[in-house]
């Protein structure tokens, strides 16, 4: 189980981010600070209609989270080179590569469906919802892979109280960004896209769930997501769609990008389950990026103690 203890050290004391940064990230940081002093940190004008994902702003006011695991965090490098974004191409090294074609000013993001308030939220304005938190998660793979990240990030579950959800809303549907130029992996027929996802209510409710927006006490990285994410840590990591544009309540549950594409590989609710095997690997044990040995992989990820009662009831082996 994990620690849920928040640790006192600052993120930038235990690691050093100008360690590892490489040149491309840097050139893309240092190009997002000196915009940051015009329109692009307010971006409510729309005076810039393409400007460069602000990865490298400092988050301001941000708090640390009691959910968060005591465990060593991966580095800056670890988290930002070795990445699963297919909207940026399917090699781990891909998205990384592919960053800087990810514009994400302006971006905004529609709340719509079963909800008696519908918006579009202009991203700047939609990160101020709620005061972000620093939680620190682990990131498990379904290739059997791993890392911790000190996600920056807000309740979910406070824009879904903004929305006000109708009694039909028993779903929450994600839909991510589709344009070829700003992502050219969507230029392969290698999933249909956009890519889509979805979380029951409850699930979208729990206040492990939130949207993210930063790593590392900064704005996410254009490879991690940008400009707003979900982090599940719970389930599995393609669970966490990036760059969202849509948010829909729904009443039936929705489909969603991987099972579409392999259902008998890839289930609803994706939950982290040792002991259901991927087809083509075991879920028993998971390696941690940056680690020899390999560990044992834990029941909803370390997470059962907050989230098993979701799930009373229900067999985990059929619906995985």
């Amino acid at each position: 189980m994990l620690i849920k203890k928040a640790s006192d050290i600052k993120s930038s004391e235990i690691t050093p981010k100008d360690l590892y940064m490489n040149r491309r990230q840097f050139i893309i940081a240092a190009s997002a600070t000196a915009l940051s002093t015009g329109a692009v940190l307010s971006g409510l004008d729309g005076s810039l209609s393409n400007s460069p994902a602000l990865a490298g702003e400092k988050i301001a006011d941000l708090r640390k989270s009691a959910f968060s695991t005591s465990e060593k965090l991966n580095s800056f490098k670890d988290i930002t080179t070795y990445n699963n974004f297919y909207e940026l191409g399917t090699d781990k090294g891909d998205p990384a590569e592919n960053a800087k074609y990810l514009t994400t000013r302006p971006w905004t993001v529609a709340v719509e469906g079963e909800v008696k308030k519908p918006k579009t939220y202009d991203i700047d304005t939609l990160v101020k919802l709620a005061p972000p938190e620093e939680r620190i998660y682990r990131l498990r793979c379904v290739e059997a892979w791993s890392m911790v990240i000190p996600w920056v990030g807000f309740p979910l579950s406070a824009l879904v109280k903004l929305a006000e959800p109708t009694g039909n809303a028993k779903y929450v549907q994600f839909i991510t960004l589709q344009d070829p130029k700003r992502m050219p992996g969507q230029k392969y027929p290698v999933l249909e896209w956009p890519y889509v996802e979805g979380l029951r209510m409850d699930e979208a409710m729990h206040p492990l769930t939130i949207l993210g927006i930063g790593l590392y006490g900064e704005t996410l990285p254009a490879q991690n997501g940008a400009p707003i994410r979900i982090v599940v840590p719970w389930k599995y990591g393609f669970k966490s769609i990036k760059s969202i544009v849509k948010i829909r309540f729904v009443e039936k549950q929705p489909p969603t990008a991987w099972n579409m594409m392999q259902p008998q590989e890839y289930g609803f609710y994706s939950n982290v389950n040792p002991e259901v095997d991927h087809p083509r690997w075991s879920q028993a044990t998971e390696r941690r990026i940056g680690e020899f040995f390999r560990r044992k992989t834990l029941m909803f990820n370390g997470y059962g103690e907050q989230v098993a009662d979701l799930y009373r009831g229900m067999d985990l082996k059929k619906y995985y």
